[in-house]
C-alpha cells in the first residue's frame, strides 16, 4: 500500500504560518516569565534578613561619676526590609561606688513617658503622671506598675555596651 501524501481531515497541516505563530506564542510566553518570575518573588518571598546589631557601644564609663545617674546617647543599626536604619537611642547609667553598673531604658513604665533625673531629690521622676523611680530602677511612687525596665550590659575596656532591654523580673535568654 502506497502511502498518501494527503492529510486526513481534522488533521492540522504544518506551514510556515503555523511556525510563525509558534514561534511568536513561544517568545511571548519566554517574555512573560520573564517578568513574572522575578515579581511572584518580590511579592512572595521576604526580604534577606539582615542580623540586627545586638550589642551597641554606649560609651566611656571613667567618664561617669559613681552615685550619679547620667543619660548616655548612642546610634542604633536596625534592617527594615531591604532599607538599613541608623537611629538615637539614650539609655540613663547608674555605677555604683561599688563598681557595678545598671543601664536603664529611657520610658517610664506606667505610659513610656520620658522621665529625667532629679538631684534635687535624687529620683527618677516622670513629668507626666508623677511616677517616682529610686536610682536603683525601684518605684517609689505613682502610679508606675513595676520598677524600670534595664539594658543588658557588658563592659570591655571601660566601654560599656548595651543590649537588649528586659522588663524587672525578666531573665535574660
Amino acid at each position: 500500500m502506497e502511502k498518501s501524501s494527503e492529510t486526513t481531515p481534522g488533521e492540522p497541516t504544518p506551514s510556515r504560518r503555523g511556525f510563525g505563530y509558534a514561534v511568536i506564542y513561544g517568545l511571548g510566553a519566554l517574555i512573560g516569565a520573564a517578568l513574572a518570575i522575578p515579581a511572584a518573588l518580590y511579592l512572595f518571598l521576604p526580604p534577606k534578613t539582615r542580623k540586627q546589631q545586638s550589642w551597641v557601644e554606649a560609651g566611656d564609663l571613667s567618664q561617669i561619676p559613681p552615685g550619679t545617674p547620667q543619660e548616655m546617647t548612642f546610634r542604633r543599626i536596625h534592617a527594615d526590609g531591604w532599607k538599613i536604619y541608623s537611629e538615637k537611642g539614650t539609655a540613663w547609667v547608674v555605677k555604683n561606688p561599688d563598681g557595678k553598673v545598671m543601664a536603664f531604658a529611657p520610658a517610664c513604665t506606667h505610659l513610656g513617658c520620658a522621665y529625667h533625673w532629679d538631684a534635687d531629690k535624687s529620683e527618677f521622676l516622670c513629668p507626666c503622671h508623677g511616677s517616682t523611680f529610686g536610682i536603683d530602677g525601684t518605684v517609689l511612687s505613682g502610679p508606675a506598675p513595676r520598677p524600670l525596665d534595664r539594658f543588658e550590659i557588658k563592659v570591655e575596656n571601660a566601654r560599656l555596651w548595651l543590649g537588649p532591654v528586659h522588663q524587672a523580673g525578666e531573665t535574660s535568654s
